[in-house]
């Protein structure tokens, strides 16, 4: 269940609760109602919790120095680089 089905949960739930008066008899609504708001409120919460850890985190990169010191030029004919 997505964050959308969560709110859904918590306005259906709020709807029961404070907007109808309703009787069924053997179920309480505003019971029901709160019930459902408060496992949209668990979903919200575990939603976010996951959603906050799975954030990537770009490691630094180390930048490339080009030492002409560890290059040696040899002048045997290979130093163009197609050579052994």
């Amino acid at each position: 269940m997505g964050l959308g089905g969560c709110i859904i949960l918590i306005a259906v739930g709020a709807i029961l609760t404070f907007a109808t008066d309703w009787d069924m008899q053997g179920v309480n609504l505003d019971l029901v109602g709160i019930i459902l708001m408060i496992v949209g409120l668990i979903g919200v919460t575990t939603f976010s919790s996951i959603a906050r850890r799975r954030r990537v985190v770009v490691p630094p990169t180390t930048p490339v120095v080009d030492d002409p010191a560890v290059h040696h030029h040899r002048r045997d004919g290979y130093s163009d680089g197609y050579g052994v």
